[in-house]
């Protein structure tokens, strides 16, 4: 009897242990549902919550609420849990490293380019990445994948669809013209160096494309990554210099030059291959295209002296890792006090804007810029552009005075729109289409 009323007494505690156990995780789900529903709600308040680009879309009969792709993503609150199951938060500031597909265990997650509410326009490609345009191919971040893992990876298998191709006979200069130099383009010059093709590469600006003018310390490498003619790149949280370098040095010694500063103004047919024109009156002729640029387009610039310089840049990543400048922040849209208002906290703030007040601004950052400028965080030169850019100082000119200023200066940021790429494409023939809620990657 005593021997079963201990065995009673031994179930009850283990039984009750577990209840214990239970309730506590339930409580813990219910607050971290709690907590990811009120950031969702807030995201909601400020449009982040619709994604503007490639995302995660998360099946909710498969996902068995790991966190692994929570863990996984280098963004912040880009995914939580909710009720149990993963979901997406602020999604507009998704990047598409896919980061969280690869982590899934249970390859509960797709990535997916628009929504059903809101398209994104994106050239229309073939499964070989070739466009409506037969013989002009479009690899990376202008086909929606972001991030350099996937524009490599892009890059190499376009050009390898490519090599077949230019077996025909031709009579241009060129098997090839890849337009780009970031990682798609770079990808594309070694995948096009390995296949002993007749190429040139051209890049609007320097090396790198957009990496080039990366502001920050760090770049997120999600994973490893394949380089043509190099091999395995474990890069996680390697800096834009060290990047550049292996770039430089993996075309160096495959002997690659890249031919910099050379614009691409027209793509046109001329019998069997492509007459590509250049800003500066350039042709070259090839069998095959490949554009290998961003979807953002080109930064409307400037144009005044000084501002082809590492220390300008055309859009911000990683604030956080920017501690202790001076900075000029230029313009007056929401992306430029956006900009301005994550880079207040740690740094001294300047915000440049031609006209004498912001108008067309979300009501949201309009709040939080006067009270930025109402704190003193932020100092904003209305009615004022920028007449020079020098290594420690900027300079600019306010209507209505007559001296120029002339101030202290580390680092310039400038948001003053874009030249999209749409026009280029549409003059070159490629059709753009727009993708609501389409899966660009899946696993099998």
């Amino acid at each position: 009897m005593e021997v079963l009323l201990e065995n009673i007494i031994i179930y009850a505690i283990v039984i009750l242990l577990c209840a214990v156990v239970v309730i506590i995780y339930l409580r813990k789900q219910t607050r971290i549902s709690r907590l990811t529903a009120e950031k969702i709600k807030k995201a909601k308040e400020e449009g982040l919550h619709e994604p503007v680009s490639l995302h995660p879309v998360v099946d909710v009969n498969s996902c068995i609420k790991t966190g692994a792709c929570i863990t996984a993503c280098p963004e912040k609150d880009i995914l939580g849990i909710i009720n149990g199951k993963a979901t997406t938060i602020n999604a507009s500031h998704c990047v598409g490293h896919g980061a969280c597909f690869h982590a899934c265990p249970t390859e509960a997650i797709s990535l997916c380019i628009g929504t059903e509410k809101r398209g994104v326009e994106l050239p229309h490609v073939n499964q070989n990445f070739e466009t409506n345009i037969s013989g002009i191919f479009i690899a990376g971040e202008l086909g929606g994948m972001g991030l350099i893992r996937n524009a490599v990876e892009q890059g190499r298998q376009a050009v390898e669809n490519i090599a077949k191709k230019v077996k025909e006979k031709h009579d241009a200069s060129f098997d090839l013209v890849i337009v780009g130099a970031g990682p798609a383009g770079i990808s594309a010059s070694l995948t096009a160096k390995m296949h002993k093709l007749r190429f040139t590469t051209l890049e609007q600006d320097s090396l790198g494309g957009t990496v080039f003018t990366f502001p920050r310390a760090k770049i997120v490498m999600t994973s490893p990554m394949n380089l043509p003619l190099h091999g395995k790149l474990k890069l996680f949280e390697t800096s834009k210099p060290q990047l550049l370098d292996i770039w430089q040095e993996v075309l160096k010694k495959n002997e690659i030059s890249i031919i910099e500063n050379q614009k691409v103004e027209s793509i046109t047919p001329a019998f069997n291959h492509f007459r590509v024109v250049t800003r500066d009156g350039s042709e070259f002729t090839a069998k095959c295209v490949l554009l290998a640029i961003g979807r953002r387009g080109t930064p409307r610039k400037l144009n005044v002296p000084g501002e082809i310089s590492t220390k300008v840049a055309y859009r911000l990543l990683e604030p956080e890792l920017i501690n202790d400048k001076n900075i000029l922040v230029v313009g007056g849209g929401d992306s430029a006090i956006e900009s301005a208002l994550l880079l207040a906290d740690t740094n001294k703030v300047m915000l440049s804007y031609r006209n004498e007040v912001f108008s067309r601004i979300k009501p949201k950052n309009k709040i939080k810029i006067e009270e930025a400028i109402g704190e003193g965080k932020i100092e904003v030169l209305f009615n004022s552009t920028v007449t020079a850019i020098d290594d420690d100082a900027v300079s600019l000119k306010v209507r209505d005075q007559k001296e120029t200023l002339r101030i202290k200066n580390d680092l310039v940021f400038i948001f003053a729109g874009g030249e999209l790429p749409t026009q280029f494409l549409e003059k070159t023939g490629i059709k753009i289409t727009k993708k609501f809620g389409e899966t660009v990657l899946k696993h099998s």
